[in-house]
């Protein structure tokens, strides 16, 4: 009897944890995918296309590193394109119509025309697809964000970097590109407010060149032949900072023209070694590239997102240009060629 008491106190006990088990499995249980579900899960990735103003220059190869970068943390399908030279907004509006096409769920937009380009981010916002605006700013309220450099701000930096001429009259020279780059624009605008406050500056001549080496390098000859007094010369992108300093070296005027310039690259750091450009106000391309899609991520997953982002821009000259933050940003080209 005994034995058959006990017999049944230990079934009975172990029927008692059984049920606590089955309630534990049952109440914190949560639902795991199968092993398929998961592979299925985890490659389909969300599809970004970058639409940049071009491929092939340090800036935008730095650019496209950061955007890499943040595509591989983000875990997103990133497609990173843009037309041969930065005055073809034609094919970039193709570009954003195959995007939507393509079944992009964010596009990240740098225009080559502020006005040229507005119909096509409109009708691909009117599809459905998100619009993240980089560097340079399209004529659209569909855009859900801005990144890039104050440009008004950059203007201002490059106005005092030309207030550093120690002659008692500035004559200045402008380069500019295209009219319809809203960039452009905004740092001249941001240097003419600023250099005109300076009682000894004047602006002897303004020019708007291709955003093309070679064209600004023939029309700053011409435009520096035709007013010899120009002792100060400003311009405003990585292209026309080439030309403008290939202009300076050919005719020999190192020495007595001062040249602030935007970007960099392998060839106008080392024009800033020798003296062609005496300031590059360089921008932190990098930084636009990697927030570019950081937000794109945002705006997929439905995180709130800042309507403007500033990146910050640095003035780097003979006397700085060692210094560890300057080389960083100097030598961003090189870090993108890497990846």
């Amino acid at each position: 009897m005994k034995t058959n008491r006990w017999r049944n106190r230990i079934l009975w006990m172990a029927f008692l944890v059984c049920l606590v088990m089955i309630f534990c499995l049952t109440a914190f249980h949560r639902p795991i995918l199968s092993g398929k579900e998961s592979e299925s899960s985890s490659d389909q990735k969300h599809k970004v296309v970058f639409i940049a103003k071009s491929t092939v220059s340090g800036f935008w190869k730095s650019v496209y590193a950061g955007a890499s970068n943040a595509a591989t943390a983000c875990n997103l399908d990133l497609i990173f394109e843009g037309p041969k030279n930065e005055e073809d907004y034609e094919t970039q509006n193709q570009m954003i119509a195959k995007a939507v096409e393509d079944g992009a769920e964010v596009i990240i937009f740098s225009a080559v025309d502020y006005e040229a380009n507005a119909d096509a981010i409109n009708d691909a916002a009117g599809k459905g697809v998100k619009v993240v605006v980089i560097d340079s700013d399209v004529d659209s309220d569909a855009v859900s964000c801005r990144i890039g450099t104050d440009n008004y701000d950059a203007g201002c930096k490059a106005a005092e970097a030309a207030m550093k001429d120690e002659n008692e009259e500035i004559h200045i020279g402008i380069v500019n590109y295209d009219k319809n780059s809203d960039n452009g624009q905004k740092r001249e605008e941001g240097f003419r407010d600023t250099i005109l406050s300076d009682e000894r500056a004047g602006i002897d001549a303004v020019i708007n060149v291709l955003s093309d080496t070679e064209n600004a390098k023939k029309r700053t000859k011409k435009m520096l032949k035709k007013h010899p007094k120009i002792n100060v010369i400003v311009t405003f992108n990585e292209w026309t900072t080439l030309g403008v300093g290939y202009a300076i070296q050919e005719l020999g005027l190192k020495d007595r023209v001062r040249v602030v310039a935007f970007d960099s690259n392998v060839v106008s750091v080392g024009m800033l070694e020798t003296g062609e450009v005496d300031t590059l106000i360089v921008q932190n391309s990098y930084a636009m590239g990697y927030l570019g899609v950081e937000t794109a991520y945002k705006l997929i997953n439905g995180y709130s997102i800042k309507d403007t982002i500033y990146t910050d821009t640095i003035a780097v000259d003979k006397e700085n240009m060692y210094d560890e933050e300057c080389q960083r940003r100097l030598f961003a080209f090189e870090k993108s060629n890497k990846n």
